[in-house]
């Protein structure tokens, strides 16, 4: 077993195309498993064809990402890092469900909702596709890999409020059971929704709503940051951390993205997220190593590796 795991990293973006090898390599090294997160059709194939090549330590999610939705150009300071532009795609449940098959394949996403640009239509195709794949995790027994972010500009209106309440009327208005010996390949068993809500940015009372819904709370290198001056909405991390039970914490790099101290800066890697765990162990006031240890046992619980 290794002493680290990323739950949520991009090595299969083109940000890791000269070198991605030697990158999930020195994961390896470093005693460091990989969970590489799709962000669309083409980025979640990708990291199912990269999980395929490893005997053990790196797997795949695969997922539609809410910005993926419509085309938009995102720049560096709202993804922090290079900018790009978003291509447009619709969720297609029969290919994703294909992908899913594959026995690396551990949870479904990165989806979710995000509030960041706060268009109205944007937000409604946004809770269509979440839906989808809300059902598809049920479906397949899958955990979800969820994407929540707020405009911190406009407290009118809270993503992970939101999030929350479909994933609540969907566990209301399901069926649930327990597939039949001889159930019809076909046929959809529903499972009550499962999963993490990665790089969490939101307030205590956001997390603990989601643990009581029986979800994971995952922090990423924004942790390892000096607080924001006078942020609109109140979040402290160091607080939320010190009030969740270890038991349902994880962490994850969303490499490339958002490097932890002293990596700031740089591109971001899944060997990286040590930093993290470490980070998380001194605002707990915990051993490192037990720290570890712990975050590493909550992963295989949900991922069930």
């Amino acid at each position: 077993m290794p002493k680290y795991i990323d739950i949520h990293a991009h090595t299969n973006f083109t940000a890791f195309e000269e070198d991605r090898d030697e990158v999930i390599s020195r994961a390896l090294e470093g005693d460091t498993w990989v969970i590489n997160v799709g962000s669309q059709f083409s980025t979640s194939k990708r990291a199912v064809l990269i999980a395929d090549r490893y005997e053990k330590g790196v797997y795949a999610i695969v997922g539609l990402h809410p910005i993926h939705l419509e085309e938009s150009y995102h720049d560096d300071s709202e993804i922090g890092g290079k900018g790009f532009m978003s291509r447009a795609e619709e969720f297609n449940e029969n290919d994703y469900r294909e992908l899913a098959n594959n026995k690396k394949v551990v949870g479904i996403g990165e989806c979710g909702l995000d509030y960041y640009h706060m268009d109205e239509e944007s937000i409604e195709k946004q809770k269509v596709a979440f839906i989808a794949q809300v059902e598809l995790a049920s479906e397949l027994d899958l955990p979800l890999m969820l994407h929540i972010r707020n405009n911190e500009e406009d407290l009118s209106r809270n993503a992970y409020a939101d999030a929350l309440e479909i994933l609540k009327e969907y566990y209301n208005s399901a069926t649930f059971s327990a597939p039949a010996e001889n159930v019809a390949l076909d046929k959809k068993v529903k499972n009550k929704p499962r999963g993490v809500v990665h790089f969490f940015a939101g307030t205590l009372s956001d997390a603990e709503a989601f643990i009581d819904f029986g979800f994971y709370i995952s922090f990423a290198g924004v942790i390892t940051y000096k607080p924001k001056k006078n942020p609109k909405r109140l979040i402290n991390y160091e607080e939320t951390i010190r009030a969740l039970p270890l038991a349902k914490i994880m962490a994850d790099t969303d490499s490339p993205y958002v490097a932890p101290v002293p990596y700031r800066g740089q591109r971001n890697e899944p060997v990286y997220v040590e930093e993290i765990v470490k980070k998380i162990a001194e605002i707990k006031g915990l051993n490192e190593g037990e720290t570890a240890a712990m975050i590493l046992a909550n992963a295989k619980n949900l991922f069930r590796i």
